[in-house]
């Protein structure tokens, strides 16, 4: 392992931090802490998938949202490549926002 190769754990890190620049146009809280990104997975040859959904189906950004994160995320000069897959099960709901965003929203 070269001194150049960065941890799957690492990158992970890095990928949340670029998550965490995404808003969703109508709510002024980023998609990590909305709770709009499932899992990120990240394989030896640096390819990430992300799993996210939507808050909800029709979506005005259900075209676009995703491809800023995919094009953010391979932006990263450690990522090979990115995929995200968009699911709506389970469905989001106000459940999975973080403390931050629920404070930031003013549901705390």
């Amino acid at each position: 392992m070269s001194d150049s190769t960065i941890d799957t754990a690492e990158l992970g890190e890095k990928i949340v931090r670029v998550l965490k620049t995404i808003f969703d146009p109508e709510i002024p809280v980023d998609i990590y802490e909305l709770g709009l990104i499932y899992d990120v997975f990240v394989n030896e040859d640096n390819d990430v998938k992300i799993l996210m959904t939507l808050t909800t189906p029709n979506c005005p950004v259900a075209e676009t949202l995703p491809q800023e994160v995919e094009e953010k995320v391979k932006s990263l000069d450690e990522v090979n490549n990115a995929e995200v897959e968009i699911t709506f099960d389970p469905p989001w709901t106000q459940e999975l926002m973080s403390e931050e965003a629920k404070l930031e929203l003013g549901m705390l």
